[in-house]
């Protein structure tokens, strides 16, 4: 009997194989039980591929690429919302430059300013003397000023005319000469601080050391002198402005700042081109049609 009643039980029980992988859903009560106030939320759509490029209505001949970002979803009824587009700022333009072509003028005497040197005077050794290489295609005249001060039309007038008065000598056309300021006519610097000898000022427009050399085309031959040539035009000038510098071995050293054309009334500044002034000597000739 025991065992009848046994096997009828396993007879109406019976074991069946459970798959592993199987979840058997929840019975429609237990869910019941976890129930929330809010509706369940919608599951999320993944997109398995971007959605296309947005194109601005306002330009549909060339559409603006909007950037992507991420998948669009909906939760809940709510439409994702989508960051700005972001603009990209176009590069400033690049800044103006005014490009000045150089100009060819003619220079009727150049004095070579690798060449400039203060000498002492034999007979006044408390005193200095200017020398230099100058080349000229016409007769003129040097003048020598101590701090000159630059005004219109490129004049230039003596500070201390007292101390140090301005001498004019005058030279004749020709290649490679020399120039020597006469015995007596130089300048004893020991009367000047080292430290104003030695550099322009503040405005660049005092110099120690001032050498004007003219030119002037006569207008008919004339016998008078290199004060009066009777001019046919405006006279052509090459200034060149210097700083005096003391070296304890060799004594007072001169330093070119620069050099000055005038030319018909307007002033140049001269720049130094691949070495030529080292070639000066060599093209400048009388019949150089001018530099």
């Amino acid at each position: 009997m025991g065992t009848s009643s046994s096997s009828n039980r396993r007879n109406q029980n019976p074991s069946y194989y459970q798959n592993p992988h199987h979840h058997q859903p929840l019975p429609s009560q237990q869910l019941a039980s976890y129930s929330d106030p809010y509706p369940a939320p919608t599951p999320f759509a993944y997109s398995p591929h971007p959605p296309p490029p947005i194109y601005n209505s306002y330009n549909p001949g060339r559409p603006n690429l909007v950037p992507h970002y991420g998948p669009y979803h909906n939760h809940g009824g709510w439409a994702g919302i989508r960051p700005p587009p972001v603009s990209v700022p176009q590069p400033p333009p690049p800044p103006y430059v005014d490009h000045q072509q150089a100009k060819k003028v003619r220079n009727d005497v150049n004095v070579h300013k690798g060449t400039l040197r203060l000498e002492v005077d034999e007979y006044n050794p408390d005193h200095h003397l200017v020398s230099f290489v100058f080349d000229a295609m016409i007769d003129g005249s040097f003048t020598i000023f101590y701090f000159a001060k630059e005004e219109s039309n490129c004049r230039f007038f003596p500070l201390y005319p007292e101390v140090c008065e301005p001498f004019k000598f005058p030279f004749q056309k020709g290649v490679g000469q020399k120039f020597s300021q006469p015995s007596g006519t130089g300048i004893d610097l020991g009367f000047f601080e080292l430290d104003d000898l030695s550099k322009p000022s503040a405005k660049e427009d005092v110099f120690p050391l001032v050498i004007s050399a003219e030119t002037c085309l006569p207008s008919v031959p004339t016998k008078g002198s290199l004060d009066d040539p009777s001019p046919s035009s405006s006279p052509h000038m090459q200034i060149t402005q210097a700083v005096i510098q003391k070296n304890d071995q060799t004594g007072f050293q001169v330093k070119v700042f620069k050099q000055i054309l005038w030319i018909d009334g307007i002033r140049y500044e001269l720049r130094e081109i691949f070495g030529i002034e080292n070639s000066a000597a060599e093209s400048f000739k009388d019949d150089d049609p001018g530099k």
